[in-house]
């Protein structure tokens, strides 16, 4: 499965505000290959024999299960899925293991911190930023599991700011003296190798490679938590703890860009595993409500109901449709940067950063879908859902931590959109000149037509939703030349737009699938239950959009210029009205009677 290097047109990150993508060479669901669908089977079935089986000891942190449990799935190259095969590792491409984590996020509980903790935070630092003999040293013995692997950043005085970190590195002699506090630390329980970020000398932010056992390292106790019970989380402490000279990670004082890029990652798996609970989540739901009896009915029947069970579906739906037309742009990026001739390492390093952007918008949008999914599930379950016999209140609790870890939503709100302005004002992307049309374009009458074609109205509507956002990006940009605005304080706007942002992302992959699926007839569903998904989701994005760039622009626009927008954001939010009560209805009715989410 190594991937095999060629040139290819690829999007570039954040350009989906701007350009025009097609269906045909959108990545979807649908689209898995033999070996791919060999792959997921296998994750199902490894997870069906030697996961499920022991979810309550899991949960109940018996009998050391979690590094067991690596260790089963190293003896199926699936720790080193997406490794060099120099070290051992199995080089299967980005939506391969796109869609391992998806299936994970399905069935694996907590288990799933376990596995993304060793496989992506753990590992990903040696393989972007480690020596050739760092590499040759650890990655052969990660991906076959005899060691495990945690990630030390977060401290108790530095979260989202990490770069604050108090923790030491002084340099004697052939040494480094470690002195310092992390907490939070997944893994840490069982690892035998740490990742920690210090101040290396001072104040030059660095990354250090810790094998556990050293003189003056001891672990705090088991973190007592509101979820993800089966997961290890302790503190670790450095009280002179000596290491190698050489044990850096890439070069002292840029242990940010390590942190940084590995969370682009991150944040990208956390998508995926959120994807796949949030499936097995609604599966629970659906059962349930087709198995409880009120009013001499089940109350699948009843449109609160149904409504919940297509509501979460649809989102699911957006979400899963979003994360593989990104895995896919991420893996063109690479295979072109590999036929550039970058190494494997520095290929899958660049090919996520240039989607940093997509990354950031993906981590908020799949851990707030989760959590309405389980929060639904749970209210579904009425009284039950509050009872340990059911699995609603586990789900419950094990998606709440999702918006808080690998950056929590609010920071990824405000890094997509800074990130954005950032691309842009170095020229990677060109939002001024379609920002400065759409300007020019509010003068002149209204462009009513609709693209011929089954799904016109949303090609319409996505045009208007990139032009909207254009609309409200380019007056605040303009308000802070201007000296009115300054938007580093006005975070609010910033979480506007980056709303506006995920609005859109999710809404032109849903119709991409979509017209994939109808053009090739590959769809799995009744083309009915398609178009109400759609339509669904394109109902009620154009309702947020129009509030999102409503709440932005009245923050800071007042007069006749604030009519002019307003009339803007009137004018790019048409999109005609959809009965979705009944589109709701035909989501539902086909996922009730296939009882569970099947598409």
């Amino acid at each position: 499965m190594a991937v095999v290097a060629e040139k290819v047109n690829v999007l570039k990150g954040g350009q989906f505000l701007v350009a025009d993508a097609l269906p045909e060479t959108t990545f979807t669901p649908e689209d898995f290959n033999e070996e791919q669908l060999m792959v997921r089977q296998m994750v199902r079935d490894f997870i069906d024999t030697e996961i499920i089986p022991v979810l309550n000891e899991i949960e109940d942190k018996k009998n050391g299960l979690p590094p067991l449990l690596l260790d089963k799935m190293a003896d199926l190259g699936l720790l080193g899925s997406h490794m060099p095969e120099e070290y051992g590792g199995m080089e299967m491409d980005t939506n391969t293991n796109t869609l391992i984590c998806d299936v994970m996020g399905g069935s694996s509980g907590s288990f799933t911190v376990s596995f993304a903790a060793h496989t992506g935070i753990g590992m990903l630092p040696i393989l972007y930023y480690g020596s050739e003999s760092q590499k040759a040293e650890w990655l052969p013995r990660l991906i076959n599991g005899e060691l495990k692997a945690a990630y030390c950043l977060t401290e108790p005085g530095s979260g989202s700011d990490a770069t604050a970190a108090k923790t030491t590195a002084i340099k004697d002699g052939d040494e480094w003296v470690l002195n310092g506090q992390k907490m939070w630390i997944s893994n840490a329980g069982f690892a035998d190798v740490f990742i920690v970020f210090a101040q290396a000398d001072g104040d030059k932010f660095t990354g250090f490679i810790v094998p556990k056992g050293l003189e003056g390292l001891t672990l705090g106790a088991e973190e007592d938590k509101l979820g993800i019970h089966g997961s290890s989380t302790r503190q670790v402490f450095f009280e002179d703890v000596r290491i190698p000279a050489d044990n850096f990670l890439g070069e002292i004082g840029r242990g940010h860009l390590i942190a940084f890029n590995v969370l682009n990652v991150g944040r990208f798996k956390l998508h995926a595993l959120s994807v796949g609970g949030a499936k097995r989540a609604l599966g629970v739901g659906i059962k349930y409500a087709n198995e409880r009896v009120q009013f001499k009915q089940p109350i699948a029947n009843f449109g609160a109901i149904k409504h919940k069970i297509a509501e979460a579906a649809t989102q699911i739906f957006a979400s899963e449709s979003a994360l593989y037309r990104v895995s896919q742009q991420i893996q063109d990026m690479n295979k072109s940067l590999q036929a550039d001739g970058k190494s494997f390492a520095e290929a899958k390093r660049l090919s996520a950063e240039e989607y940093a952007i997509e990354c950031a918008l993906l981590k908020f949008i799949g851990s707030e879908m989760l959590d309405y999914t389980v929060d639904e599930v749970l209210q579904i379950h009425g009284g039950m859902g509050y009872s340990e016999e059911t699995l609603a209140p586990r789900m419950y609790r094990d998606s709440r931590i999702n918006r808080i870890y690998e950056g929590t939503n609010e920071i990824n709100r405000l890094l997509s959109v800074d990130m954005l302005m950032r691309r842009a004002m170095k020229g990677a992307v060109d939002i001024a000149t379609p920002a400065w049309n759409v300007q020019k374009e509010l003068a002149k009458p209204a462009d009513t037509s609709i693209p011929e074609g089954p799904y016109g109205a949303e090609l319409k509507a996505v045009a208007d939703f990139k032009k909207l956002i254009l609309m409200v990006m380019g007056a605040a940009v303009k308000g802070q030349m201007d000296g009115k605005l300054n938007l580093k304080e006005e975070q609010e706007i910033l979480m506007n737009v980056s709303d506006m942002l995920a609005d859109l992302l999710t809404t032109e992959s849903t119709l991409l699938r979509i017209q994939k699926n109808c053009d090739n007839g590959t769809g799995t569903q009744p083309q009915e239950v398609y178009d109400a998904l759609l339509r669904v989701h394109f109902h009620d994005a154009n309702g947020r959009m129009a509030k999102n760039a409503l709440d932005a622009i009245a923050s800071f626009v007042v007069g006749d210029l604030l009519d002019t927008f307003v009339k803007g954001i009137h004018r790019f939010t048409q999109y005609p009205p959809r009965n979705v009560k009944s589109l709701r209805r035909v989501i539902a009715n086909d996922l009730i009677k296939k009882n569970e989410y099947a598409i």
